[in-house]
């Protein structure tokens, strides 16, 4: 449960492009958080969410720097991601998600920690006020 596996994360070019171009956003600091519900079928079996982590060469000019954001950011959400995962699959849901990191600083685990965890908060709230599709709905 606490893994972060080749299948939870998010390469499919056509569903990245759906994802930033008709999914939902918010802004949990320092996150830009965009999300969509996919299909039925979409995803692999047994994975109910696919993540994007991402940062801008724009804000950190090092490598290092960015993969160390990435880093943080992933482990952060492996320790959280059971919280959705069990929301998804009572729900019978999967979205795909992205985690852009946008500020200039590198802030410490503890406080990325308790970031991604208000972030998964408010994804479950925002899931739980969307309309369920019609493909998405158990039989």
């Amino acid at each position: 449960m606490y893994t972060f596996g080749k299948q939870e994360r998010l390469c499919s070019s056509k569903l990245t492009d759906a994802l930033f171009s008709t999914g939902h956003k918010f802004l949990v600091f320092p996150y830009s958080v965009h999300w969509m519900l996919c299909p039925a079928g979409t995803l692999p079996p047994g994975i109910p969410a696919q993540v994007l982590i991402a940062t801008s060469k724009k804000k950190f000019h090092h490598a290092v720097d960015r993969n160390r954001v990435k880093r943080l950011t992933r482990e952060c959400y492996r320790l959280h991601k059971p919280q959705l995962y069990q929301f998804l699959t009572t729900h019978n849901l999967t979205i795909a998600l992205s985690l852009n990191y946008i500020h200039y600083e590198i802030f410490d685990y503890q406080k990325l920690d308790h970031k991604v965890d208000r972030i998964i908060e408010t994804l479950i709230q925002q899931i739980e006020s969307q309309p369920v599709p019609q493909d998405n709905q158990a039989s």
